[in-house]
């Protein structure tokens, strides 16, 4: 949270909520005091920057996300599981900034990222996609996004909570729920978080981390990016590689960025995005890829002149109430930077779009097929088919239930 950005009214908070709040801004005091620079917040382009200028290390920078995951996710339940090796990650990123000329490393280089628990890292952590039954698996190799990641010398910190297999255990389990996580909740409220990707979400919100890794088949990026006010990129389908993620659809599944700021995003985005010869759909989507990247396209000035298409139905708050004049004001704010609004816009047969029910159905056949084929990969594994996953949480059921 931290500074402009933390906007919880304490006024009605518990005790040990106001505890937990000052005790993570007197942590963060302490750190800015003893480098002279401030991490809560800080953009990429900060922290390279404090590199460049000694105020900062990456292990300084673990450490210090290390203490937060300590003090706010007993409560938040953003992280599921952080990465030993990660300290030992940072110290190889300072050598290496020592030792290579500035120009030489990319932006992403000693920078943590937490990825979401449904993408594999062939290290010490465990991918369960937040379910009890995967635990103790091991998969063959990293995740394709994964090591583009670890190439550019990015700081796997952990994994990040998320709703039990991407929301797609049950539709009657809480968003953001996981029998291996706990309820995370939103840092903002301590409510609803929205899932799948809940745990990347509250995290970069939280300042547990500073970039992370969410999946989305169908809302699961948008909507915590949404509700934890945060920036979160869906990438078209074969943009960014799936292989090593646990899969529901290969028609709809993609890996996106959720940060604080568009400017990461993009940094993220352009380092996942590209061909691996794992998933197929990467190389037809490599036509699209710009050359030079993404980030090369952040331009401050960059809504003025573009159409922006505004559909009411989504935007039905109600006159005079908070998120009335909020989305009032960011209308204004596209205006006011030049871009054009094309207001009330309609979609023909929205209704259908929205209440069709032949994605649930078509849901349901790949999710059993991509998912009998991911546990198939893997080398070792508790569970070898959905059939496995079933019977598994039907013989744990207190173990794997919600009223644990």
């Amino acid at each position: 949270m931290g500074g402009l950005r933390f906007t919880m009214d304490l006024t009605y908070a518990s005790p040990f909520l106001l505890l937990f709040t000052f005790l993570s801004m007197l942590l963060s005091s302490t750190i800015t005091l003893a480098t002279e620079f401030s991490i809560k917040e800080a953009t990429v382009q900060d922290l390279q920057l404090a590199f460049q200028r000694n105020q900062l290390t990456s292990r300084q920078l673990v450490e210090f996300y290390l203490d937060q995951i300590n003090i706010q996710n007993p409560i938040l339940k953003g992280v599921l599981e952080v990465n030993p090796d990660a300290l030992t990650q940072a110290d190889a990123a300072d050598k290496e900034r020592r030792e290579k000329p500035p120009d030489s490393l990319s932006r992403l280089h000693g920078i943590p990222i937490l990825v979401k628990d449904n993408i594999a890292t062939k290290d010490k952590l465990n991918t369960t996609a937040g379910s009890l039954a995967l635990l103790g698996s091991v998969v063959p190799r990293d995740a394709g996004v994964v090591t583009k990641l670890r190439k550019v010398g990015a700081i796997i910190l952990g994994k990040a909570t998320l709703s039990e297999w991407a929301h797609y255990r049950s539709f009657n389990v809480p968003s953001g729920w996981s029998a291996r996580g706990g309820q995370g909740k939103n840092p903002y409220t301590l409510g609803e978080p929205c899932g799948s990707s809940s745990g990347s979400a509250i995290s970069v919100a939280a300042n547990l981390v500073t970039l992370s890794l969410g999946t989305e088949t169908d809302g699961s990026i948008l909507c915590p990016s949404n509700f934890n006010s945060v920036v979160g990129i869906k990438p078209t389908v074969g943009l960014t590689s799936r292989a090593g993620v646990v899969p529901i659809s290969p028609r709809q599944d993609t890996v996106g960025p959720i940060c604080r700021t568009v400017s990461d995003a993009a940094y993220v985005l352009e380092t996942i995005a590209g061909i691996d010869t794992l998933d197929k759909a990467t190389i037809e989507a490599s036509k699209y890829i710009p050359k030079g990247g993404y980030a090369q396209f952040l331009n401050k000035d960059g809504l003025r002149g573009k159409r922006l298409g505004v559909v009411r139905r989504y935007y039905e708050f109600g006159d005079g109430t908070l998120l009335d004049e909020t989305f009032k004001l960011h209308l204004r704010t596209f205006r006011e930077r030049g871009a054009v609004l094309v207001d009330n816009l309609k979609i023909d047969d929205i209704d259908e779009i929205i209440n069709n029910q032949s994605e649930i159905i078509a849901l349901n056949f790949e999710f059993k097929l991509s998912l009998n084929a991911y546990l198939k990969d893997l080398i070792a594994s508790p569970v070898k088919s959905l059939a496995d996953v079933i019977d598994f949480n039907k013989k744990h059921s207190k173990l794997v239930s919600i009223y644990m």
